[in-house]
């Protein structure tokens, strides 16, 4: 059993009963199904269902996250993707232990700190801008890699900092 998420919003319940080379079938959120699939190279498929053909295209797939971006008839869908595994650790609350703690940022070049977008104490969430950096002319948000609270900003604005010198620590 397998839950896919659509787009971040959109959730599908599926079931594999029998896949082979050309035929996949199983049930979709109850309702079974059966579709025949045809590789056409690295990649790139085609899926005919109910007498209507599918172009499917594997755009991005990152296995670690289990997450995937798929093109269906040219039209980019997001997914994420969990099994029974996962649905059971998120019920006992273990879901987030293999995320790689992350204790501090550090410069990923020499440059000009020009703002800290956050405060010390104060929580962010992964992918939250931290600090315009200017390095060789050109600006650069360092952006949150975790969830977490800002315990200590090492940095001034308007200082030059090194390579790997210490900015933040979570």
């Amino acid at each position: 059993m397998y839950t896919i998420t659509v787009n971040g919003s959109k959730e599908f319940k599926t079931e594999l009963h029998k896949q082979n080379k050309d035929v996949i079938s199983g049930t979709l959120n109850g309702t079974e199904f059966s579709a025949d699939i045809i590789k056409v190279r690295e990649g790139i498929y085609h899926l005919l269902k109910d007498n209507i053909s599918y172009n499917l295209e594997i755009v991005k797939h990152i296995p670690e996250e289990k997450k995937m971006v798929v093109k269906i008839n040219n039209t980019s869908y997001s997914l994420d993707i969990k099994d029974k595994y996962d649905d059971l650790l998120h019920s006992l609350g273990l879901d987030n232990l293999a995320a790689k703690k992350v204790n501090d940022i550090k410069a990923p070049m020499p440059g000009m700190v020009l703002n800290i977008l956050v405060t010390e104490g104060q929580e962010v969430k992964k992918g939250d801008p931290l600090i315009v950096l200017e390095a060789m002319k050109m600006e650069n948000i360092l952006k949150s890699p975790t969830d977490g609270v800002i315990k200590k900003i090492a940095i001034t604005k308007g200082i030059a900092v090194e390579k790997n010198q210490l900015l933040i620590q979570f």
